[in-house]
């Protein structure tokens, strides 16, 4: 049998020396299908790819920290806000046209030192925002602030978000505070009984899903009502237009960051409790909410920092707590940095920090910092705040909409209204490129970033101990595509010198252990003259990420920290499964059983695989002979017009319906080449062709 070894020291060296040796002499030799140890290089096995990628994530931010130690001249700083500034709106996909706002004041409430009204606008059409304006008794224009909320199931009508607004108001400072979409009034996916489907952030992760094939984010949307926000307030009479600022905590935290650093209009911004920095994220609680994970961000250089620093040398004061999970101590570092550049700008003056001794929320010291914030720039005062008693309104009180819901106002649009509406245009452009195959590839190969499988490094392999069973050998194997990375495998040989047809790369979802059982389609196989390398594509079988405690987890699919990560660093889950497919199955060419020729690869998938074995072949036919998909996803588009997915984050590619569709590739392979069957919805059930 061709197949490469190690000696025993080297496959000890590489696995985790006697340890791994003890293990492996422990398990029974009779037909132990588990090939990794209990640790790996940095934990478990299912942690791998966790530790990959925060190792990635690191030295790309090792590398933005070292550009930004350079930064010496305003032309430099300058340059580093044009990058940046770039980068974000890329990751945006761009943003949407300005459309009439249709504003409306539905309702107004006046109370002793201010007064509030009830607005509804659209900032798309359909797309109705819903707002209370707290304003000055006193006569304006007044200076006016965008308060986009926290992630609270009732937005704009949560107590402390109330308070906040009427502290601005009770001071000169005119604040709309907005729900933000799947909060509030914006709730955008319902149970039969009309109920909301899934919490705030489980909406803003679901739709997310559709919106990265689009090549966009839910943050586009979020960030375009605030911009909208911004003028509806300088089309309104009683607000200066040129006295704009923007705060918020938590998710609003986020989206006030986000405003501040991409509209100029807003001259004054006090975010808080979130900014802190990709390092201490990732160092403590890990990835968190969509519209928080841009594409490809960490990898261009885009800082939480840079939010700050693309606003430079307007004001800005960080808002962190001393004992949030959004950790202190990165917000202290990017608060340096970004005093640093605002004093190579010569405004040191104009970026701060406070910082209370409170945990996660809007407590009374950031109301009132804010406060005097925003009337310091604009008021051209420094006098003391003071937070007084003020009555709290309910849900029913603030409700812009009759029953509660904007999507039931007629005529109402949905986020995944917009996103089958941009889809259906993108059809038209898919069907232009594929005129040309050729050409679509290559544009493929530049959206994933998939390598040719010639310029792939041949993977490592280590050979474990064989396992005995009547009529095949199985052997244990571990291939290495690159550092870090195990791909643990069994490798079925016929024990017969009659060998016929291609040796098969068998990929399932479930884990390779699934099939390999005695008697199974693996041992068939075998049985019938075939090699066959039964493989765990990264992040499944024993290295998938253990079920948490995740409330999504069941929906987005348990390993939705590991794809957000690999979001930020501008890759995907199907490409670098798509690579383990193409360096297995050079290995597999390469070891044909008994044979120095170069075999082709027959491809089994069932499951989660499809859609990298998929674009394997589609990418490098020569390399494959055929290709069996079972229970694979039949297309993107599907993704993108239904109203709820499941476990679709893994499969996405930001941007791929600008190109091309699942369908495209299938297309692409000889149709005797190509053999599906059982495919599956965005949902996970069964595609119905018939009425």
């Amino acid at each position: 049998m061709n197949t490469p070894k190690a000696p025993l020291p080297r496959f000890l060296a590489t696995v985790g020396a006697a340890l791994l040796f003890t293990t492996l002499l422990a398990r029974s030799a009779t037909d132990d299908r588990t090939v990794l140890p209990p640790q790996l290089e940095g934990g478990a096995p299912g942690m791998m790819m966790e530790t990959y990628l925060k190792k990635q994530a690191f030295a790309a931010l090792d590398r933005r920290d070292a550009a930004f130690e350079k930064l010496q001249s305003r032309e430099q700083l300058l340059a580093w806000q044009r990058d940046r500034r770039e980068a974000f709106l890329s990751a945006l996909g761009g943003l949407p046209e300005r459309t009439p706002l249709n504003a409306r004041t539905v309702g107004q409430m006046t109370f002793a030192d201010y007064r509030l009204e009830k607005i509804i606008f659209d900032s798309q059409p359909g797309f109705h925002v819903t707002a209370t304006l707290y304003l000055p008794l006193t006569p304006g224009p007044h200076p006016a602030v965008v308060h986009p909320t926290g992630h609270s199931e009732n937005a704009k009508a949560r107590e402390l978000y109330q308070q906040a607004s009427i502290v601005q108001a009770k001071n000169g400072v005119a604040c709309l505070c907005y729900d933000p979409i799947g909060q509030g009034e914006r709730r955008q996916f319902f149970e039969a009984n009309g109920k909301p489907s899934f919490s705030t952030t489980g909406e803003h992760s679901m739709m997310d899903v559709s919106c990265s094939l689009l090549g966009t984010s839910v943050a586009r949307y979020m960030i375009w009502d605030g911009m909208r926000a911004v003028d509806y307030l300088q089309a309104r009479a009683d607000i200066d237009r040129a006295r704009i600022g923007a705060m918020g905590i938590s998710g609003g935290g986020t989206m006030s960051a986000y405003l501040s650093a991409l509209d100029e209009r807003i001259a004054v911004a006090a975010p808080g409790c979130y900014l802190t920095g990709f390092r201490r994220l990732l160092e403590t609680i890990g990835p968190q909410d969509a519209e928080q994970n841009n594409f490809g961000q960490i990898t261009r250089g885009l800082d939480h920092g840079d939010y700050v620093m693309l606003r430079a040398p307007r004001p800005t004061l960080i808002m962190a707590a001393t004992k949030d999970y959004f950790d202190i101590i990165g917000a202290w570092h990017l608060f340096r940095q970004s005093k640093r550049f605002y004093t190579r700008l010569g405004f040191s003056e104009r970026v701060d920090l406070i910082e209370p001794d409170t945990t996660h929320g809007f407590p009374t010291e950031m109301r009132v910092g804010a406060a005097r914030w925003m009337r310091r720039w604009f008021l051209g005062s420094d006098a003391p705040v003071t937070e007084t008693e003020f009555p709290v309104l309910n849900d029913d009180q603030l409700r812009c909409t009759p029953d509660g819901q904007v999507l039931r106002l007629p005529g109402a649009r949905s986020l995944i209204d917009f996103n089958r509406e941009w889809e259906s245009r993108l059809t038209a452009e898919r069907r232009k490129l594929w005129r040309d195959p050729g050409a679509a590839l290559i544009e493929i190969r530049r959206i994933t970033g998939i390598r040719a499988a010639a310029d792939l490094p041949a993977a490592t392999v280590e050979m474990g101990r064989k396992l005995g069973r009547s009529g095949v050998s199985i052997q244990h194997v571990v291939l290495h595509p690159e550092p870090g990375i195990w791909l643990p495998a069994l490798r079925f040989e016929p024990e017969s010198d009659a060998r016929s047809g291609d040796p098969v790369l068998y990929l399932h979802g479930e884990g390779k252990q699934t099939d390999a059982g005695p008697g199974g389609p693996i041992e068939t196989l075998a049985r019938s003259g075939r090699t066959v390398l039964a493989v765990d594509l990264r992040g499944l079988g024993e290295t998938s990420r253990p079920p948490g405690r995740d409330a999504m987890g069941a929906v987005l699919g348990f390993n939705s920290r590991d794809t957000n990560l690999a979001y930020l660093l501008g890759n995907s889950f199907v490409a670098m499964r798509t690579e383990d497919a193409l360096a297995c199955a050079r290995y597999l060419a390469g070891s044909p059983g008994g044979s120095s020729r170069p075999a082709r690869v027959a491809v089994v998938s069932i499951g989660e695989p499809g859609v990298p074995a998929l674009h394997a072949a589609a990418l490098e036919p020569q390399l494959f002979s055929s290709l069996q998909l079972r229970r694979s996803l039949a297309s993107w588009v599907d993704v993108v017009g239904a109203p709820v997915s499941r476990n679709q984050k893994v499969n996405t590619v930001f941007g791929a319906l600008r190109a091309y569709d699942l369908t495209d590739l299938i297309a692409s392979l000889p149709k005797e080449k190509i053999v599906m069957t059982e495919p599956l919805d965005a949902t996970g059930q069964p595609v119905h062709s018939g009425p």
